[in-house]
């Protein structure tokens, strides 16, 4: 699916907003996400740190639930950035968790995933592309 390139560079910049929220004391890999819902909102998040470990949350999950949590059920597009100390450098994928979560709530193949490097340079793969054999609600139909 084509992206308008300025709805491409406004939720750049909307992730890297995001990214000055994080806590991220442990690892110090801030993240910061913008997922675009079908009707056209915008929802994001920030990886959010425990001591735990375990408890820890990502950016896109963070956007993914609280979207959810509002009721919205399908999506279109998720920016995704994130750098050591909050300064980007190479892409950040999401985690295989995060790709699960994605392949929940969204078309595999038309789902778009926004990875942003520090020199502005984006690169745009589908869900499927980053998870070619996902397991998802139509495998339990």
């Amino acid at each position: 699916m084509q992206m308008d390139k300025k709805l491409v560079e406004e939720m750049i910049r909307m992730a890297k907003n995001q990214m000055k929220y994080s806590y991220a004391p442990y690892s110090g890999f801030k993240v910061g996400a913008v997922l675009l819902t079908d009707d056209g909102e915008f929802y994001t998040g920030c990886n959010i740190e425990n001591a735990a470990y375990t408890p820890t949350i990502c950016a896109e999950r963070n956007a993914f639930f609280k979207a959810v949590g509002e009721g919205h059920r399908k999506f279109r597009a998720i920016c995704i950035v994130g750098g050591k100390d909050g300064a980007m450098t190479g892409y950040t994928a999401p985690c295989g968790v995060c790709r699960q979560v994605m392949m929940e709530f969204c078309d595999p193949d038309m789902f778009n995933i926004i990875l942003t490097a520090g020199d502005g340079s984006y690169k745009i793969y589908t869900l499927k592309e980053l998870l070619p054999l996902g397991f998802g609600p139509d495998d339990l139909r």
